[in-house]
């Protein structure tokens, strides 16, 4: 099956080659020339034959949405557009909307799998109508995992349902992270346990909390022992974010969600003003005596640091909400989960 690629960053380019050893035919088009087939939209189009199917791999917002516009007025009647990248659910209602209104198909489709992908396969979550789901099918199979389909795919509903199911899914992904981060962290605050990352390695058989990423933190702590030396900075994705929203939307409580997003942007201020707030407050009401930022009092276990920079905030809210802007000088920096890091650094705009 033929095939039209934009956005060959860190996944995009990985699904292409993989595509490729299954013999698709496909073409890409990204903003770095190094990496692109063709030079522009206008010849990936051009290169494609009719009906036309085109993967659309891109940073969500304003990347996104510029390039549904082009593909609008370049594409035919019985074209499709497959929206792969992580954009918000409710923004594949409006490309949807803004691509039938032409006869151009419409399938987002939330993919999960990150650098491993093109060697173990790619988690795909489809959202749209039928006959056009039905139509990318053979790139559907090749970019899945091997074994049955719905072990690795899902038709989940309607347009928009794909986006959403992934949304979750990285809900859930923040969750199980911070699980393990917190066993990482009472592990090593004990001096008896001599050996942490065996004990991860011993989780990852038998065990009911075994997962990929339980071997991936084995492979982390394998590559980095004891994690030395490695930043506590931690941006987030956006869809941590929607998915809270979603929670409150819908009376849904998510505590295990909110605990682990909100860790995060703890990770990036040096001294929290909420517990300098929460420090003054026991020292008022109950006498408590509160440490100031030059006293040197060890107040954490040996397996963490303190906090050093005195005062001094770091950058980096995550990226931006639907309907908002961006969060701050580190949100550029904010991809999506699962392993990718960001969505397609350099790709189209």
């Amino acid at each position: 099956m033929q095939l039209g690629m934009i956005g060959l960053g860190k996944m995009g380019a990985n699904m292409r080659d993989r595509l490729r050893q299954a013999d698709h035919e496909v073409i890409g088009y990204d903003l770095n020339p190094e990496v692109r087939d063709v030079d522009s939209l206008a010849a990936l189009v051009d290169q494609l034959q009719a009906p036309r199917v085109i993967w659309v791999m891109v940073p969500h917002g304003k990347p996104t949405q510029d390039t549904v516009d082009e593909l609008g007025e370049l594409l035919s009647e019985g074209d499709l557009v497959i929206e792969g990248g992580n954009s918000h659910f409710a923004d594949d209602i409006k490309h949807h909307e803004q691509l039938a209104a032409k006869g151009i198909g419409y399938v987002d489709c939330g993919v999960s799998g990150g650098i491993w992908g093109i060697t173990e396969g790619y988690g795909l979550m489809c959202g749209g109508e039928t006959e056009w789901v039905d139509k990318a099918m053979p790139i559907f199979d090749a970019l899945r995992p091997e074994g049955p389909r719905e072990e690795g795919w899902v038709h989940a509903g309607d347009v928009g349902s794909g986006h959403y199911a992934k949304m979750v899914h990285n809900g859930i992904e923040y969750g199980l992270m911070h699980a393990y981060a917190e066993g990482f962290e009472l592990l090593t605050a004990k001096d008896a346990v001599k050996d942490v990352k065996g004990v991860f390695q011993a989780w990852t058989r038998g065990t009911v909390v075994r997962s990929w990423l339980l071997d991936l933190m084995v492979k982390a702590l394998d590559e980095t022992p004891g994690l030395e030396g490695i930043s506590e900075y931690t941006t987030d994705s956006g869809e941590g974010r929607w998915t809270l929203i979603e929670g409150i939307e819908n009376a849904v409580p998510m505590p295990v969600l909110s605990a682990a997003l909100f860790a995060r942007f703890a990770s990036r201020q040096e001294n929290s003003p909420a517990m300098q707030a929460v420090a003054a407050l026991r020292g008022q009401f109950g006498g408590h005596a509160v440490q100031m930022l030059d006293d040197e009092a060890q107040q954490v276990h040996q397996g963490a640091e303190p906090k050093h920079d005195e005062g001094a905030e770091r950058p980096g809210a995550g990226t931006e909400a639907p309907g908002g802007e961006s969060g701050g000088p580190g949100a550029a920096d904010a991809g999506p989960s699962s392993g990718s890091g960001s969505t397609d650094a350099g790709s189209q705009g």
